[in-house]
């Protein structure tokens, strides 16, 4: 099992950000920590009552920005996770921060409370870009927090990246790859940017797509990030993610093959029991229902329930191919026959074998995954595995 952990506050919201996150007083942040560490007891409580299996693998705290809150929230929150939850020994537990948002006293909390592993979203080594998107921060400020990290001890790095933005070309977005990997981080997230529904850059670049990068520069960046990272020694393990030999973000590689997750805060999502819930992302909502006055476990649960639904069988197939096959090693035959009791080819045989003549599949030593062409149009091609 994992655990997410929702910390949804940061210093302002970017303005291509659909996240359920925004900035917050002091106050506020005090109260959503003591409501969210309310939520981890009565979840735990809620496992164990279950009788099933509470062994957590990876623990990542996102948000919003987790780094805006003080330090000893997070060590409160830490020390909960611990007391509520078996958490495996070299378990990784991530975190994600921002620049200027870092300091040495809270990195040294950090490693203090058993974070071993940081996700800095850098986006662009460009000030300019930077500025378009509404970044807080600078790229020299990024090189500060990143050195401290270094510094106070963080050997699991990851940065995050961002393509096709405001303003960029694939020579500012070279420059950005080369920059970034003579850092050596361990790992490198690589997104190009989608224009969200409801955010500022909706408003702003709908009635102008001419003002972000065309088609043919779009494809230039995606072919950049292969070769130059590829180049610094970083594999592709999945569509958007790269990472030094054994350094994969195991957390995510979890949820691409449906390990069971329990979402906590805020917002929060989950994948458990066959379930799939969702918490309430009414802040009032949620800080009440787990508020010190309220004491019955079971009623605060459901009072931050928004939804839940039975993952179908046909539902789980579907996810098990089209998250599976996101990643570069692609999805087992084995696995899939473990899991629903029927093979691969008799669900899914047709589409396999159309895709695979094609040339967007590979047929691998006991299973399939997407060739360069399928990963490039991977979209289209994952959607060919709903039922």
């Amino acid at each position: 099992m994992e655990l997410y952990i929702h910390i949804p506050f940061c210093v302002q919201k970017c303005l291509y950000c659909d996240f359920l996150s925004g900035s917050a007083s002091v106050t506020v942040q005090k109260k959503y920590i003591d409501a969210l560490i309310q939520e981890i007891r009565w979840r735990g409580e809620a496992v164990r009552g279950e009788g099933r299996a509470q062994t957590v693998s990876s623990v990542y705290i996102g948000g919003g920005t987790p780094t805006v809150v003080e330090p000893e929230a997070i060590c409160r929150v830490m020390r909960t996770v611990r007391e509520c939850f078996q958490i495996d020994d070299g378990a990784e537990v991530s975190m994600e921060a921002n620049p200027g948002t870092l300091t040495q006293e809270k990195l040294f909390a950090y490693g203090q409370a058993g974070i071993n592993r940081l996700s800095i979203g850098l986006q662009s080594a460009d000030d300019e870009e930077l500025a378009r998107l509404g970044r807080i921060h600078s790229w020299a400020d990024f090189l500060v927090s990143y050195r401290l990290a270094r510094e106070a001890g963080f050997d699991n790095i990851n940065i995050d990246l961002m393509s096709s933005l405001p303003g960029q070309t694939a020579e500012s977005y070279g420059r950005t790859l080369r920059l970034v990997t003579e850092l050596l981080p361990e790992h490198i997230s690589a997104y190009s940017l989608i224009v969200e529904e409801g955010t500022p850059f909706y408003r702003k670049y709908r009635d102008h797509p001419e003002l972000l990068p065309d088609e043919d520069e779009d494809r230039r960046m995606y072919a950049m990030t292969e070769e130059i990272l590829g180049h610094a020694g970083y594999r592709r393990y999945e569509i958007s993610n790269y990472a030094k030999p054994g350094r994969e973000c195991r957390h995510n590689i979890g949820y691409w093959i449906r390990t069971p997750y329990l979402g906590l805060g805020l917002g929060a999502s989950s994948l458990y029991g066959e379930k799939r819930f969702s918490n309430t992302a009414d802040m009032k909502r949620y800080l009440t229902a787990l508020s010190a006055e309220n004491a019955d476990r079971k009623e605060g649960l459901c009072k931050i329930l928004e939804t839940e639904e039975t993952v179908g069988r046909n539902e789980a197939m579907e996810e098990f191919m089209f998250l599976g096959l996101r990643l570069t090693a692609g999805i087992r035959e084995e696995d899939f026959l473990h899991r629903f009791g029927q093979s691969l080819e008799s669900v899914y045989g047709g589409t396999l074998a159309r895709l695979t003549q094609e040339g967007f599949l590979r047929k691998t030593d006991g299973g399939y995954r997407l060739s360069h062409r399928g990963i490039d149009v991977s979209n289209r091609i994952l959607a060919e595995f709903l039922l």
